[in-house]
């Protein structure tokens, strides 16, 4: 994991148990000897994500509705670690924090945990999207538990199904990183022949006749997990609509889960005449993934940008002598 994830040394069960009493029931005892949860019961992932949440990042009453993505957060984390290290790369290695820099979260779901893990690691704020209504009413009721962060936490839908930037952003707006979970299988069948294999990795019952069906443990809905043409159609898509915006965000990104897929999204990159790509590599235990990263800014856009956003921004932030009576 990323060196500045609050989960690289594994979960420290005690003191999230301590944190949230419901998570204890689901704790046991491995033929090991240390503290787990048993990863294939998706009420026990969702006690362990809102206990993380809680206590790492503050968030309070986080919940989610049956049958939608209950993401692992230390992934989620990574991932924006990964971003604030981008950022860094123009801003002369130095993370830009605070709520002036501001996130565009693609598909935020009923979740919310982008931005809200994103908020409290950097202070930055945060336009969340989605096409589902109801999944943007369950992060709103987030939202209402944890009203410090309304200001810096918005919530837009976007009613066109084919569309990921075209007709979303308003007059003026503009982001300094997008940043999307794409829906990663192509079908209904490809999601169930992916929960049977992982089913069938946590040593539990095959999807025979008569006995338990298998199923993801983070659980999900339809457009969470899956869109025609799946990962490859949809991050291909999104870089051709971001050429209709192509200064209004400094960086575009997204997570790529299939290493396949490389070599056409590096073609529609090229195609769309992007300035410059990067392909960050992630990885979480056994699980290899990346991100891909495209700006359709050079260097001496960013710079500019550096100067007008994040350094009046810092200087902003930082006390003249006069004020701290020098």
């Amino acid at each position: 994991m990323h060196p500045r994830n609050k989960n690289a040394d594994g979960y420290d069960f005690a003191a999230l148990a301590a944190t949230s009493a419901a998570l204890a029931k689901h704790i046991k005892t491995t033929p090991a000897g240390t503290p787990s949860i048993d990863f294939a019961n998706p009420a026990a992932v969702k006690m362990l994500n809102r206990a993380i949440l809680m206590h790492h990042y503050g968030v309070k009453g986080w919940d989610i509705p049956a049958g939608y993505l209950c993401p692992p957060i230390p992934g989620r984390a990574d991932y924006l670690h990964t971003i604030a290290d981008l950022l860094a790369t123009c801003n002369r290695k130095a993370i830009p924090t605070g709520a002036g820099v501001r996130g565009l979260d693609i598909g935020t779901g009923a979740n919310l945990v982008y931005p809200l893990i994103g908020h409290a690691e950097y202070g930055w704020s945060f336009l969340g999207v989605d096409i589902d209504e109801a999944a943007l009413a369950n992060a709103q009721s987030i939202l209402g538990k944890n009203p410090q962060w309304t200001a810096d936490i918005e919530l837009r839908h976007q009613p066109v199904w084919d569309n990921i930037f075209t007709g979303l952003l308003r007059s003026g707006e503009s982001f300094d990183f997008s940043m999307c979970n794409p829906p990663f299988h192509n079908s209904p069948d490809e999601v169930l022949a992916v929960s049977q294999r992982k089913w069938n990795n946590l040593g539990k019952p095959g999807a025979k006749k008569g006995t338990v069906q298998p199923r993801l443990n983070f659980g999900g809905g339809g457009t969470e997990l899956w869109c025609n043409g799946g990962e490859r159609a949809f991050v291909k898509s999104m870089i051709e609509q971001s050429t209709q915006i192509p200064k209004r965000v400094l960086w575009f990104t997204s997570l790529v889960s299939k290493a396949d897929n490389l070599v056409h999204i590096e073609a529609a990159l090229k195609k769309a005449k992007v300035v410059e790509s990067r392909i960050l590599d992630m990885a979480q235990g056994q699980k290899q993934s990346r991100i891909v990263a495209w700006t359709f800014c050079a260097n001496g856009e960013r710079e500019k940008w550096r100067r007008e956003r994040w350094a009046k921004a810092a200087e902003a932030e930082t006390p003249s002598a006069e004020a701290v009576g020098e």
